[in-house]
Order: C-alpha cells, then sequence, then structure tokens
C-alpha cells in the first residue's frame, strides 16, 4: 500500500549544491499504518525536516507503508530498487523487517541507513560495509539499563519482552551487564495487549523490579494493565516503552520512571535545541527519540552527498563512514562495523504542564560501542 509519494524535490536554497553533484534517490519504507504507525510516522517526519530545511534539489525521496509486515517490505524493497531505482533505502523501525530487506539490498549494492532496527546479526557476523546503523545497536540502550539497575540497588528483576529479534536482543542485552538476579524472564507474543497472565506471574516471583521492552502499543497496553493490578514496584525500560508518542497514552501511570536512551529533547547542544525548536513549529508537537533519529539520518546522507556522487561506491560508504554532521545527540561516530559510539543516558518521566515527558537525570554509559563489532569481518 502506498502512503505517499514525494516525486518532486524541495528546492529552498538549492544554490549551496553544487550543479554537478548527482542527484540521489532514497527510498523509504517504514510503519505508516496499523499497529506501530507513530513511530514510522516520527521517522519520518524528522527525516523529511532535515530535507526541508537544507533546500535540496538533488535528493528524491519515495516513500511507503510496510504495514508492519515482513513480506510486504520485501516487496517494496524489491520495487523500490528494480522499478524505482533507488540509490539508498531507509525507514525501518521492526528488526524482523529490517532482517528481510537489508542483506538482500546491501547484497544488491545499495546503501542501507537504517534510523532504528538494530539486529545483533547485521552488528556481527552479517556486517557489510554498504550498510549503517544510524541509532543504535539493539542491545545497547537495555545495556545501559542494566547498568542503571546496579548503580540503582535493583537485585532481583523480572523481564520480558517480544519474541522477535529485537526483543531478543533486548533482554540479552539487559542480561549482559546487570549484576542481579532473575525472578523471571518472560518473551511475549509480538504484538500482544493482554499482560495479565504476565503481572500475575511478576507478582508471584517476589521481584523486586521489572525490567521490560514493549514498544509502541504493547507498552501502552502493559503499563496501563499493571498500574491498574496495584504492584508498586521499580519499573525500568528502555526509551522505546516511554518515548515521547507513548507517554500521552500512558499518562500517569508512567511518572517517576526511568528509562534509557541516546537522545532527549532537553539534551544541550546546539543542534538538539535548533531540531526540537523546528519540529514543534513544523509538527505542533514534541519530537520523539524517533523523530531524533530520522533527522539524523537524513542529515547523515546529506553530509555524504556533499563529498561524493553516490555511484562512487568506495568514496560515498567513506563519507558516510565519516559522520561529518552535527549529531542532535552531540558527539556520534561510527564504529568498525558501522554502528554508533556514543553516550547512553538515564531518563525520568516527569510532568510538564500538560504535557509527560522526559527529562536526563544521568549517563548509564560513556562512548558506548556494541558488543558485536569483533564478529564484524569488515
Amino acid at each position: 500500500m502506498k502512503f505517499t509519494t514525494l516525486a518532486t524535490a524541495i528546492a529552498i536554497g538549492a544554490s549551496a549544491i553544487a550543479a554537478q553533484a548527482e542527484n540521489v534517490k532514497v527510498g523509504m519504507i517504514t510503519t505508516l499504518s496499523g499497529g506501530g504507525a507513530g513511530l514510522g510516522i516520527d521517522v519520518r517526519d524528522g527525516f523529511m525536516l532535515a530535507v526541508k530545511q537544507a533546500g535540496r534539489d538533488d535528493l528524491e525521496v519515495v516513500i511507503e507503508d510496510d504495514q508492519r509486515k515482513p513480506d510486504v517490505a520485501v516487496q517494496l524493497a524489491d520495487k523500490m530498487i528494480q522499478s524505482e531505482k533507488v540509490d539508498v533505502l531507509t525507514g525501518i523501525i521492526w528488526s524482523n523487517l529490517a532482517m528481510a530487506v537489508i542483506p538482500a539490498t546491501v547484497a544488491q549494492g545499495k546503501f542501507y541507513l537504517s534510523p532504528n532496527a538494530g539486529p545483533s546479526m547485521l552488528a556481527g557476523k552479517g556486517c557489510d560495509p554498504n550498510y549503517f546503523n544510524v541509532a543504535w545497536q539493539n542491545d545497547n540502550l537495555h545495556e545501559a539499563a542494566g547498568a542503571y539497575a546496579n548503580s540503582a540497588g535493583l537485585t532481583n528483576s523480572f523481564i520480558l519482552a517480544p519474541n522477535y529479534p529485537a526483543g531478543q536482543d533486548a533482554l540479552t542485552g539487559y542480561k549482559r551487564l546487570y549484576e542481579g538476579e532473575l525472578a523471571g524472564e518472560i518473551y511475549t507474543k509480538l504484538g500482544q495487549t493482554d499482560y495479565a497472565s504476565e503481572i500475575a506471574q511478576i507478582r508471584a516471583s517476589g521481584a523486586d523490579s521489572i525490567y521490560f521492552f514493549l514498544p509502541g502499543g504493547m507498552g501502552i497496553s502493559f503499563l496501563k494493565q499493571y498500574a491498574d493490578s496495584g504492584m508498586d514496584i521499580p519499573v525500568v525500560g528502555p526509551a522505546f516503552s516511554f518515548d515521547q508518542g507513548i507517554l500521552q497514552a500512558v499518562g500517569e501511570a508512567a511518572l517517576g520512571v526511568k528509562n534509557t536512551s541516546q537522545w532527549n529533547k532537553d539534551l544541550d547542544n546546539a543542534a538538539n535545541t535548533a531540531f526540537v525548536a523546528a519540529f514543534q513549529e513544523e509538527y505542533d508537537r514534541l519530537p520523539s527519540l524517533y523523530a531524533s533519529q530520522g533527522y539524523d539520518t537524513a542529515n547523515l546522507l546529506m553530509s555524504a552527498m556533499d563529498k561524493a556522487d553516490v555511484s562512487d561506491t568506495q568514496a560515498f560508504r567513506a563519507a558516510l563512514k565519516a559522520a561529518d554532521f552535527a549529531s542532535v545527540r552531540g558527539d556520534f561516530r561510527f564504529g568498525s562495523n558501522n554502528h554508533p559510539i556514543q553516550d547512553i543516558y538515564v531518563r525520568e518521566v516527569i510532568k510538564e504542564g500538560d504535557v509527560y515527558t522526559n527529562k536526563i537525570i544521568g549517563t548509564a554509559l560513556e562512548d558506548h560501542a556494541d558488543a558485536y563489532a569483533d564478529q564484524c569481518s569488515m
């Protein structure tokens, strides 16, 4: 299903672009309908804001809705590569879709810039010179949460996540740095909305804390049901379960929860301050983590376009690797496997006026790289 096509470039201030530069065509496949649509919409909006601000006439973006279905994503990728003749693909939110699309994309000599999903396989043995993750490797925010749990004196966590690649990476990441015992470990169904059974198991487990990764509507359902259960043991999670688009739906049940993220709207750097203000002005809402990742992905791409033609694969790859752009995260660089090395923060859910949001309260991990880079043969 085609959501929208931006078949003409935005041309504001185009004189800043070298006349001889090659045009670049980007195929964005992301989730724009059904469960998790808010995540894809935010990635799209962040990406397109950066494109609009740059005012380039050498960049064309074609946008399609994957409906959160791997078979649809594969069909769209084939169409974009074979018929649309795109140079770069981006946009996928979900790791199972990423695993279905990215290996075939880079095998055909195309670049893939991930604004979100970072499966462990693609960071390790399945790495590729044309694949860059601009967000994180899946384990990273969960590793930071495990480190935070140690510092907070939590010693008996009950952990749960959906049973798909990102969920498996999530709990692996938490356990990698968490030093306590596990009161229980559950993999739930992807897309599940009823957590009565899981909450009953948590209640009976004697856990002193809960760590969960349930992105999108899954997290909304769990938090509301947990609040209604009357249990009051501490909840910790990654940003995905407490991000801006989710918090308004969860409401008061999320207040005080600690979560981990490589970005927040109050990061004190010029690029982030300008991004938050511009996003609010353009879309009349606060940006989310996903919007920030889409924005950085577009700016990374355009920084490479300023240095090399996309048809010169080696030069364009080197230009991407240089990451010569002002990230909203501040310091940002790629590791040897083309995944970020960056700080990861601890945030707390607060209320500002009538809006639920996050504030940074500390740093969980500094200059953190992923655990799979040594398995990458690049």
